[in-house]
Parts: structure tokens; C-alpha cells; sequence
């Protein structure tokens, strides 16, 4: 396999551990080396599976309140040495920094603690410091470090080190960083707007559901939509959606939102043009 490289040691420190313990199973059967912090560390000896704690590696604790764990040249110096690079490798055994071949993340819930209704304070503490640097560091480093960045990609990583004893291709470790930059943008995404709050005219969003539609304009065009379809209305009967369908919906919703005063109101439309508008006591008369 091109650029086939095998995992050695491993970084794992994430927020969630559901589907963690079989990924952690696979590497020490494989003979890999893990490194970890709080309470992910706590997770994983309690699988039986040795772990080297991050503070043993660095001679620092975790600090201000768990605000600092993983940063440190020790840490960043394993995950970022160019495995080719004569420079590199003279410094990392210079300094004893132990190469870090894999990068499990798991990010602090930013997006759902602010949906919870949580306190300005707690929203705060969910800003991911240690996990965001880590997830970039590997990813930029992706000709020689795989990196996990978030729960979603536990079950396809488990059934690669499974099939191939903890062998990753080059391809592999690249569609993994993309993966990571898409998760490190997002999450970013979220917390400027929760901070800019509409005060600053900068659009940003980032929509990771979608789906795909029947068609887009026309016949042959492809069409997606990017959000949750099912949320926005009930679908009581008819073919998927088309790209056109949703203009019409939208037209109709617009249409009707101009009567909204005047009680329930009906419309049937066929492309972006109105074949009917009614406005009556309830919907049924209206239809």
C-alpha cells in the first residue's frame, strides 16, 4: 500500500468515550503505545490497557482548572516531526521527544451547550483549546500522523486497524485530515457566531447534514440540501423532493406569510408561479 505506515504510539485524549474501548482494545492488541490525560486516562486503565500519562511526559500537571493539558513542546514536537527530515529527528532525540503516529479528539460540545440554554460562563469553558491545536497539528502532519478528529469517525477508524493491523495509506491519513479541517472549521464557525451575535455583517455557517434530492434545476443536475429537510414541514404525500419542489415550497411559505393577518391560509403553486391563494376561517376551507 502506497505510503503504508504502522501505528506505534498513539495520543488519545477526547470529551466523548462512546466507542472509544474497541479502538483502544485494537491498538494495544497491536502493540501500540498510549499516551493520555485526565479522564480519558482514567477510561482507559480501567480497561486494563496500560497508559502513559501526558504529565509524565512533560513534567507538568494539568493546570488552571484543566485549561492546560496537552500543550507543550513535548507533545506538539511528536505529533509535528517530519519523519524525513534529518533536523527534525536530531532534535526530537536531543530533547527525548517520543514520536506520536495517531491522534484521537474528541472536542468539548460547544454548539450543544449553547443550544442547552447554558450560562455565558459554562459556554466559555466548552471552548476547545487543547483538542483544536492537536487535531491541526496533525492534520498538517498527515504524511505521518492519523488523525481522529471527533466521535463520528470512531467506527470507520476501528475498521481499519482492524482489517489492516494498524496500517494506514497515505490516501487514508490525507481523507482523515480533510475530515479534521472540516471539524476544526465548523466547531470555529459556532463559536464566532455565538460571539459576533449579528453585530458584525460576516456570513458565516456550517451545515454538516444534508440531503440529496431528486434532481436539481433540471432533469439531469444534481441537487442537495444542506440542513435538517425533515425539521422544516411534514411531507403528506408525493415523489422526493426536487431542487424545484423546494423553490416552490419556499414561494408559497413567502406568498402565504403576506396573509398571515387575515387567518389560515392555502396556496398551491407550480414553478415560483401562484395557480391558487385562498384565505378562509380554517385550512380545510381555504383548500
Amino acid at each position: 500500500m502506497k505510503g503504508s505506515k504502522k501505528i506505534k504510539s498513539a495520543l488519545i485524549s477526547v470529551y466523548s468515550k462512546d466507542g472509544l474501548a474497541p479502538i483502544v482494545q485494537e491498538l494495544h492488541k497491536n502493540g501500540v503505545v498510549i499516551y493520555s490525560t485526565g479522564g480519558t486516562q482514567k477510561f482507559i486503565e480501567e480497561l486494563d490497557i496500560p497508559v502513559v500519562r501526558v504529565e509524565d511526559l512533560t513534567s507538568y500537571p494539568s493546570i488552571l482548572g484543566g485549561r492546560v493539558k496537552t500543550l507543550h513542546p513535548k507533545v506538539f514536537g511528536g505529533i509535528l516531526n517530519r519523519r524525513d527530515n534529518e533536523s527534525d529527528q536530531e532534535q526530537i532525540k536531543e530533547f527525548e521527544i517520543p514520536e506520536l503516529d495517531l491522534v484521537i479528539v474528541d472536542l468539548y460540545p460547544f454548539e450543544n451547550t449553547v443550544a442547552s440554554g447554558a450560562s455565558h460562563e459554562d459556554i466559555i469553558e466548552k471552548i476547545d483549546i487543547g483538542g483544536i491545536s492537536l487535531i491541526r497539528a496533525a492534520a498538517k502532519n498527515y504524511k505521518d500522523v492519523v488523525i481522529i478528529p471527533s466521535k463520528n469517525q470512531y467506527a470507520s477508524f476501528l475498521e481499519l486497524i482492524s482489517v489492516n493491523n494498524c496500517e494506514t495509506t497515505l490516501g487514508e491519513r490525507k481523507d482523515f485530515a480533510r475530515d479534521s479541517f472540516d471539524v476544526s472549521s465548523h466547531y470555529d464557525s459556532h463559536i464566532f457566531n455565538y460571539f459576533n451575535n449579528g453585530k458584525k455583517e460576516t456570513f458565516k455557517q456550517s451545515i454538516s447534514e444534508n440531503q440529496t434530492l431528486r434532481y436539481g434545476e433540471n432533469p439531469h443536475q444534481k441537487g442537495i440540501f444542506h440542513g435538517d429537510l425533515d425539521a422544516m414541514f411534514d411531507k403528506l404525500w408525493g415523489k422526493e423532493l426536487s431542487y424545484n419542489n423546494l423553490l416552490d415550497v419556499d414561494a408559497a411559505v413567502n406568498l402565504m406569510n403576506e396573509f398571515k393577518n387575515d387567518g389560515p391560509t392555502f396556496a398551491i403553486l407550480k414553478h415560483n408561479n401562484a395557480c391558487g391563494l385562498a384565505t378562509r376561517e380554517t385550512i380545510h376551507e381555504a383548500y
